[in-house]
């Protein structure tokens, strides 16, 4: 039996589209002011345009007042070509029309240019403003393309799985008069932003930050909790270079570069200390110069992340022989190495009046 044909959205009623559109749709925000929109289906261009208000007033007016946006696609297997630049454009930061993307169209054996909106009803999404992407093994089609767009466009983090790598459009072919179908892409993305044969199918996009596809929105949740935190952290250090580091005449070159730096790819502590450490050790020409994460032990996940105490400091001297060696013993190591060479440890410096009893 050959598939069949769904109604033709023009003999639907404007509440039939309505019901249609918000079963592939959800949206809330979540704790910390974490806007959450989650799509299954792109819509295309006939349904956008029809329902441009009613998504505005439901949907985005919502989720505009958010301090960060995240978009999920780990569930959208599908959609419309024509819907791709009304998700594009809500999320360009630019007020430029852009070029997204040229289709190539197998059947007719045509090729369409993808633009974003010349304007948009209500507000872009703010530049200034995180979004993060998520994705799975099976987002696939539009869906891929749009996320292929925006990491592109270094617009969002993509978090989670690789995704399917699939075809912009699909149709199933009867096989002469059998009862056998085949399914095959008939259309296909000549390379979003120009990029000539660079695209995601056969290959799949694949996400900035790789987990788990049940686990991407959590860890979306953490990242977005560690980008709030970065201007307080930047903040803190500045306050500290001027405050305590000693080589003064290069706190205002340090100072500067820790204004200008762009953050917008740090997504994890280590990440963030690395980018750090290489921007100011190379500033200030001081290998001494060290950024680092210190844990409480409270914080601790298990025994790989305890770290050994320091001893103590040596103030005074025991009177009998035996205790002032176990003394020597637990301050200083001393060895000889193969090749005849002599090492000494001590990793704290005594009381002058110790040393010299000792």
């Amino acid at each position: 039996e050959a598939p069949r044909q769904a109604p033709a959205l023009m003999n639907l009623t404007l509440e039939e589209l309505i019901a249609g559109l918000q079963n592939g749709l959800r949206h809330e925000v979540l704790e910390g002011n974490v806007g959450y929109l989650r799509v299954d289906d792109i819509p295309g261009q006939e349904v956008m345009s029809k329902l441009r208000s009613f998504l505005v007033a439901n949907v985005w007016r919502k989720l505009m007042g958010t301090s960060a946006l995240v978009l999920d696609l780990r569930h959208c297997t599908g959609g419309q070509i024509s819907g791709i630049p009304y998700v594009i454009s809500y999320l360009h930061p630019g007020n430029t029309v852009l070029h997204v993307d040229t289709i190539y169209d197998r059947p007719s054996n045509t090729t369409t240019e993808i633009w974003t909106l010349p304007e948009v009803l209500g507000e872009n999404y703010g530049a200034d403003k995180d979004v993060v992407v998520l994705t799975s093994g099976r987002t696939g089609g539009v869906a891929e393309d749009i996320a292929y767009i925006l990491k592109q466009m270094r617009r969002p983090i993509v978090v989670g799985e690789r995704t399917v790598g699939g075809g912009l459009d699909l149709q199933k072919l009867r096989i002469g008069q059998s009862d056998f179908f085949l399914t095959v892409p008939v259309s296909r993305s000549l390379g979003p932003l120009g990029k000539g044969s660079q695209t995601w199918e056969g290959s799949g996009v694949l996400p900035c930050v790789g987990t788990p596809a049940e686990q991407a929105l959590e860890k979306a949740l953490a990242i977005l909790t560690l980008r709030r935190a970065l201007p307080a952290v930047i903040q803190r250090l500045q306050e500290a270079l001027r405050e305590y580091y000693t080589l003064v005449d290069r706190v205002p070159s340090l100072l500067h570069h820790l204004a200008n730096m762009d953050l917008s790819s740090v997504v994890s502590e280590e990440d963030l200390v690395t980018k750090l450490n290489t921007g100011l050790q190379a500033v200030s020409e001081d290998p001494r110069l060290l950024v680092q994460v210190v844990r409480s032990k409270e914080t601790s996940s298990g025994p790989e992340d305890e770290t050994e105490e320091p001893p103590a400091v040596v103030s005074e001297v025991p009177e009998d022989e035996a205790s002032r060696r176990a003394l020597v013993d637990s301050v200083f190591q001393v060895s000889v190495l193969p090749g005849n060479v002599g090492y000494l440890r001590f990793d704290r410096f005594a009381d002058a009046s110790v040393l010299g009893v000792l």
